[in-house]
C-alpha cells in the first residue's frame, strides 16, 4: 500500500471528535511520565478513526484552532518519541491498538468501576479496573473509550479516556427540599447529590420519589451536578413507588408506543381451520399447566400411548403470525427482549391484546399454535420429530397445585373431577420421568434451585415471604419444553446452521473448576477422578451430597464456577444441560428469542429457504448479544424488586431469631440466608463477641483464635434481627449461640 492511499484510507475513517465528553488529564502515576495536555484527545481521536490518521485529520476532529497546531505537533512528536505512537510518511498510527478499548462502565459505590468491553458478556475476567482517579466525568452505565495503563497477572487496569454515550441522563432518587434542594439517587453507584433549585422541583415534597434529568454532569467527579424533576413517583414506601423505581432505574420500557397501539387495530381476530398452512389438532386432548396466578398460557401439550411408546405434542402460541418482522409491534418487542416480571405488576413483551388474548392459549377456543411433534421409545428414546403450524383447541387450564394433587396425592375430590383426564395426566408423568431419567444419565446437572415467593395482600402490604413450592408437576413441562427446544434445535442445525439463535452454555473454567476441588477436599469430600469438569462430574458431585449438610455449600460453590447461559449464532452446545443442541422455542410470548426461532422453523416448513426471512434485516449473531443483555437487565431488575421488599418485610421483624445457613464469607464478616423465606443478609465480624475470629477466605470460613471454633460456609445458625437499613437495602443479623 503506498503512502498515498494509507492516507486516503485513514481519512475515510476519521470522525468529528467531541471534545465536551473527554475525560480531565489523569494525575501522573509515581516513576512514570506526566500526561501532556492534549494527549488523551490525541489518542482518542486516532483510536476513533480505527488507529491511524493523519495530522490534519486529527486537528479537524479535535476542532483545534490555528493558534493551537503547533501544540498538536509538538504533542505528536512528543508521543512519538515515547513510544505511544509511529508515523509514516505523516500517517500517526498506535503502536500498541490493542490497549484502546470501548466498553460500558460499571460503578462501585466506593468510587472504583469496571469496564466491561463491548461484544464481552457480564463481569468477568475480561474486565478492565478503572480506579477513581482515572474515572475522570464517566458515569455508572456510560459507554466509554478506554487506555489500557497495566497487567496484574490476567488483570488490566484502564483510564477513561472519552465518554462515547452517557448511559442515561434521567436518575431515580429521594427529593430533599429546600431552598435549594437535592435528589440523592437510589443507586449507589452514582456517587453524588443532584441539586434541585425550587423553580426546577415540579413542586415535589420533602421525601418523594422522583426522577430528576441531569442537566450536564459530574465535572470529573468533583461537585454535584445540577438538575430538575421531570416525574414524581410518590411515596417511597408504597409498594408501587417502588416498583416504578425499579422500571426507572433499568430504564425498562413500560408505556407502549402510539404506533404499536395504532397496528393492534389491524389485527384479524378471526381463526381460520381450514387455513392451507396448517394442521387442524382440534382433536388433540391439549391441555395448559401453568401457576394458579399465571395470566398467559403460551404452551399446551398432549401426550398418548402409541404402539411404540409415546407421542408428545408441545403447542406453542403462534405469535409470528400476528407480529411480523419489522413491524411497529415487533420492533417494541425486540427493543424489551423479553418480559419482566414483578410481584405486583408485568411488563410484558408484547400488548395484552395479544400475550393474555389472542396469543394465550386459553380453554375451549381455537388458537393459532406452532406444534412439535414427538415420538418416543418406552424408555424415553427420541424417535422421530415433526413440527407444524396448527389450530389447537385446549381442553382444561390446569395448576401446578391440581395437577400435583392428582398424580401424588391420588387426591379423590380432584380426580373425581377430572376423571376423564386423570389417564392423559398418568401417561404425561410416566414420559416425564422416563425423559429425566435419560437425561440425566447422559450427564445434566440436576441443580435444585428453590426461589422465594413474595406474597403481597390486596392492601399492598407484604403478607409473607417463603420458599416457592415445586413439585413434579413443574418437572413435568419442563422435561417437555426441553424436549421440544432440543428437537427444534437439532432441526434448525440441519438446515440452518448459521442462521438460527441458540441458546448456548459454555464449560465452565478449568481454574475454577479447580478451586473448587481444592476447597472440597478440606471439608473431606471425596470427588469423582474421572472427567473432572464435565457435566457427569459436576452430576456426581451433587448427587454425593444430596440430604448432606454439605448439600448447600457444594450446590452454590458449583453454580459460582459455571458462566452464564446466553443466545447466540453458533451452536455450541448447552453444558449444563449436556445437550448438544439447545434452543428457545417455548415462550414466544415472553422471550423475543423464542419468536425469532419461530420464523426461521416457519421458513424451513415453506420450503427450507436458505435464509428465514425473519432474519434477512437482524442479524442473529447481533440479536443473540442484545437479547442476551436485555435478558440479565430483566434478571436483575426482577431481583432488586424482592429484595426491596423482602427489606421491608424484615424491618417489622427486628428482635425476631431465624434459622439460616452460612452463604459467603467475606473480610468484614459473614453472609447468611434464612431457610424458610431465602432472605439475606450480614453478619458483621464485631458482633461475634465470643472470640476474636480470623478470616480464611480461601476455604470460606472463620477461625476463633483461642476456641478454634469454626464458622464455615454451609454450617446452619441461629441468627437475631439486628437491625433494617431499609434505603441502603441491608439486613443485618447477629448469631446465636455461635458454638451450636
Amino acid at each position: 500500500m503506498t503512502a498515498r492511499s494509507r492516507r486516503r484510507t485513514a481519512s475515510s475513517r476519521i470522525r468529528k471528535h467531541k471534545k465536551s465528553t473527554s475525560a480531565p488529564q489523569p494525575r501522573a502515576h509515581k516513576g512514570k511520565r506526566r500526561p501532556l495536555p492534549l494527549e488523551n484527545d490525541i489518542l482518542t481521536a486516532i483510536a476513533a478513526a480505527g488507529g491511524r490518521a493523519e495530522g490534519k485529520e486529527i486537528s479537524a476532529a479535535l476542532e483545534l484552532p490555528r493558534g493551537r497546531r503547533k501544540e498538536l505537533h509538538t504533542t505528536l512528536a512528543a508521543l512519538c518519541r515515547h513510544r505511544v505512537l509511529a508515523e509514516d510518511d505523516g500517517v500517526f498510527y498506535l503502536r500498541q491498538a490493542n490497549d484502546f478499548v470501548h466498553g460500558t462502565l460499571t460503578m462501585n459505590p466506593r468510587g472504583f468501576g469496571f469496564v466491561v468491553p463491548d461484544g464481552g458478556e457480564a463481569r468477568g475476567a475480561g474486565d478492565i479496573f478503572i480506579s477513581g482517579r482515572n474515572m475522570g466525568a464517566a458515569m455508572h452505565g456510560d459507554r466509554v473509550l478506554v487506555r489500557i495503563l497495566g497487567h496484574r497477572g490476567a488483570k488490566r487496569d484502564g483510564e477513561i479516556l472519552k465518554v462515547v454515550e452517557r448511559g442515561c441522563d434521567l436518575v431515580t432518587g429521594i427529593y430533599t427540599a429546600g431552598r435549594t434542594g437535592f435528589v440523592t439517587p437510589e443507586d449507589e453507584r452514582f456517587p453524588f447529590k443532584i441539586i434541585i433549585r425550587r423553580q426546577h422541583s415540579l413542586g415535589a415534597s420533602d421525601g418523594e420519589a422522583v426522577v430528576a434529568r441531569l442537566i450536564g454532569g459530574p465535572e470529573a467527579g468533583i461537585g454535584n451536578p445540577k438538575g430538575e424533576i421531570v416525574e414524581i413517583l410518590g411515596d417511597p414506601d408504597n409498594i408501587g413507588v417502588q416498583t416504578e423505581i425499579v422500571i426507572r432505574k433499568f430504564q425498562l420500557p413500560h408505556a407502549w408506543p402510539a404506533e404499536v397501539r395504532a397496528a393492534l387495530h389491524n389485527i384479524d381476530h378471526e381463526i381460520r381451520a381450514d387455513a392451507p398452512d396448517r394442521a387442524d389438532l382440534r382433536a388433540v386432548r391439549h391441555i395448559t399447566i401453568d401457576g394458579a396466578t399465571a395470566r398467559d398460557f403460551d404452551d399446551a401439550v398432549a401426550v398418548e400411548k402409541t404402539g411404540q411408546g409415546w407421542r408428545l405434542h408441545v403447542s406453542i402460541a403462534d405469535v409470528s403470525h400476528y407480529v411480523p418482522e419489522g413491524s411497529a409491534i415487533d420492533e417494541e418487542a425486540y427493543a424489551r427482549g423479553t418480559s419482566v416480571y414483578f410481584p405486583t405488576r408485568v411488563l410484558p413483551m408484547l400488548p395484552e391484546e395479544l400475550s393474555n388474548d389472542l396469543c394465550s392459549l386459553v380453554p375451549n377456543q381455537d388458537r393459532y399454535a406452532f406444534t412439535a411433534i414427538l415420538d418416543f421409545s418406552p424408555a424415553g428414546k427420541l424417535l422421530a420429530r415433526r413440527f407444524t403450524r396448527s389450530v389447537i383447541n385446549s381442553k382444561y387450564r390446569m395448576t401446578y397445585e391440581k395437577v400435583a394433587a392428582i398424580i401424588l396425592d391420588h387426591d379423590p375430590e380432584l380426580c373425581a373431577e377430572y376423571r376423564d383426564l386423570v389417564p392423559d395426566l398418568e401417561e404425561m408423568e410416566a414420559l416425564a420421568r422416563k425423559l429425566l431419567a435419560r437425561r440425566m444419565a447422559r450427564g445434566s446437572i440436576g441443580f435444585e434451585l428453590p426461589e422465594a415467593f413474595v406474597e403481597v395482600g390486596e392492601d399492598e402490604t407484604i403478607a409473607n415471604v417463603a420458599r416457592r413450592d415445586r413439585t413434579f408437576a413443574h418437572q413435568i413441562i419442563e422435561e417437555f419444553m426441553l424436549a421440544a427446544n432440543e428437537a427444534v434445535a437439532l432441526t434448525l442445525d440441519e438446515h440452518h446452521p448459521h442462521r438460527g439463535l441458540y441458546r448456548i452454555h459454555e464449560s465452565p473454567d478449568p481454574v475454577k473448576v479447580a478451586e473448587f476441588a481444592a476447597f472440597a477436599a478440606t471439608l473431606g469430600l471425596a470427588l469423582p477422578k474421572e472427567d473432572m469438569g464435565s457435566p457427569g462430574w459436576f452430576g456426581k458431585v451433587l448427587e454425593a451430597v444430596a440430604g448432606t449438610p454439605l448439600e448447600y455449600i457444594v450446590n452454590n460453590l458449583l453454580l459460582r464456577t459455571m458462566k452464564q447461559a446466553r443466545y447466540a449464532a453458533e451452536n455450541s452446545g448447552h453444558f449444563g444441560l449436556a445437550a448438544s443442541h439447545y434452543t428457545h422455542f417455548t415462550s414466544p410470548i415472553r422471550r423475543y428469542p423464542d419468536l425469532m426461532v419461530h420464523r426461521a422453523l416457519a421458513a424451513i416448513l415453506a420450503g427450507g429457504e436458505k435464509t428465514p426471512p425473519g432474519d434477512r434485516r437482524r442479524q442473529p449473531g447481533e440479536a443473540g448479544e442484545f437479547l442476551s443483555k436485555r435478558e440479565r437487565v430483566a434478571v436483575d431488575a426482577e431481583r432488586e424488586m424482592v429484595d426491596r421488599l423482602k427489606v421491608r418485610y424484615m424491618a417489622h421483624r427486628i428482635g425476631e431469631t431465624f434459622d439460616a445457613v452460612i452463604s459467603g464469607v467475606s473480610s468484614f464478616g459473614l453472609f447468611v440466608e434464612l431457610l424458610d423465606s431465602f432472605v439475606n443478609g450480614a453478619v458483621s465480624l464485631n458482633s461475634l463477641r465470643d472470640d476474636y475470629y480470623e478470616v480464611d477466605e480461601k476455604n470460606h470460613r472463620l477461625i476463633g483464635r483461642r476456641s478454634n471454633r469454626v464458622l464455615r460456609m454451609g454450617d446452619v445458625v441461629t441468627v437475631r434481627l439486628e437491625s433494617v437499613e431499609v434505603g441502603r437495602r441491608r439486613i443485618n443479623f447477629r448469631i446465636q449461640n455461635p458454638e451450636a
